[in-house]
């Protein structure tokens, strides 16, 4: 297939994946501040660290507070990664791909920004929050849904498919190491309530409480890392999402025994070794914000050795920063 179409299709997957985890963050927060009983602090701000926004939010923004946090990451157009931002460009890659996707998956990218653009136009999602925000992650979920019972499982659905889990393991990168950094300070006190709503809002954060609960009795740091980062089953943690990039980029490359491994599958295959063979106790007591941080940046690599073989049109300034790819 053309190297513009395969680059649409893995942009499709990561800008829809984002949208709902940012959707899910929003949500979350909104049932905390609701939920919490006790003063535990301004729930905001990590907000706008968590998506690597800080000093465009400052920009743009005096103080982070509710109003101000949400309308920047749900509609603010001069944030690459607002909700509506992510949807749009989705839905843009989308219209250069419609001879590749079903004609389902374009009616559905089109009702999503249809939705997010009369939402902007009304108070609609300050004043229902709720419901807002639970529409756009069904959005993105039915989206993703779509994809897997109307499109073939060909090169197509493995580039869609590998955008996807890509940027579903940074992002679950990205919320254990704001949240850990954040609630480090309650470490050894673990068992009080409010550090237990706060771990409880950080696996919510990942749409992981009910998953963790088959797991684990009770909530404790180590085991909410252990979850998100190692477990080789739930849908969201970083080992299943690169076992999954993985599978699909096999595919693409079609190695052969005896052939040589492309850069991605090198880069790939070396991140899930290094997650199968490090037991959580280790990476707790190397330091785990020194590893998810490396994580993100080795993830960044990966994405540029994607980029440089499947889409060598991008420049390679693009190809480091992929948030403002396209």
């Amino acid at each position: 297939m053309l190297s513009r179409a395969a680059e649409s299709l893995y942009w499709i997957g990561r800008y829809l994946e984002r949208a709902e985890s940012v959707a899910r963050l929003v949500d979350v927060n909104l049932h905390l501040t609701l939920d919490s009983a006790t003063d535990i602090g301004d729930q905001w701000e990590p907000l706008i660290d968590t998506v690597g926004s800080r000093k465009l939010f400052a920009a743009r923004y005096p103080t982070p507070t509710r109003d101000s946090v949400m309308r920047f990451l749900t509609f603010d157009a001069e944030n690459p990664d607002s909700i509506m931002a992510c949807v749009h460009r989705a839905r843009e890659n989308a219209r250069c791909v419609r001879d590749t996707i079903s004609s389902e998956m374009w009616e559905q990218a089109n009702r999503f920004y249809t939705f997010l653009c009369d939402s902007m136009g009304s108070d609609y999602a300050l004043i229902n929050s709720f419901e807002f925000y639970t529409e756009v992650k069904m959005a993105a979920r039915l989206f993703d849904g779509l994809t897997d019972a109307t499109m073939s499982h060909g090169d197509a659905w493995c580039f869609l498919r590998l955008g996807t889990m890509i940027e579903r393991a940074d992002t679950t990168s990205r919320i254990l190491d704001v949240k850990y950094f954040m609630l480090l300070p309650a470490w050894l006190g673990v068992g009080g309530a409010v550090d237990t709503i706060q771990w409880a809002a950080l696996l919510k954060s990942a749409s992981a409480m009910e998953m963790y609960r088959k797991h684990y009795k009770s909530i404790t740091p180590a085991k909410v890392a252990d979850f998100l980062t190692l477990n080789t089953e739930f849908p969201r943690a970083v080992r299943f999402c690169l076992g999954q990039a993985a599978m699909v980029l096999g595919r693409l490359c079609e190695s052969t025994p005896g052939s040589t491994p492309s850069e991605p599958e090198i880069r790939l295959r070396d991140l899930v070794h290094e997650l199968s063979s490090l037991p959580i106790e280790n990476i707790i007591e190397q330091g785990l914000h020194e590893f998810l941080d490396g994580l993100q940046q080795k993830l960044n690599g990966f994405h540029a050795a994607v980029t440089t073989m499947f889409f060598p049109q991008c420049s390679a300034e693009q190809a480091e920063n992929p948030p403002c790819v396209q």
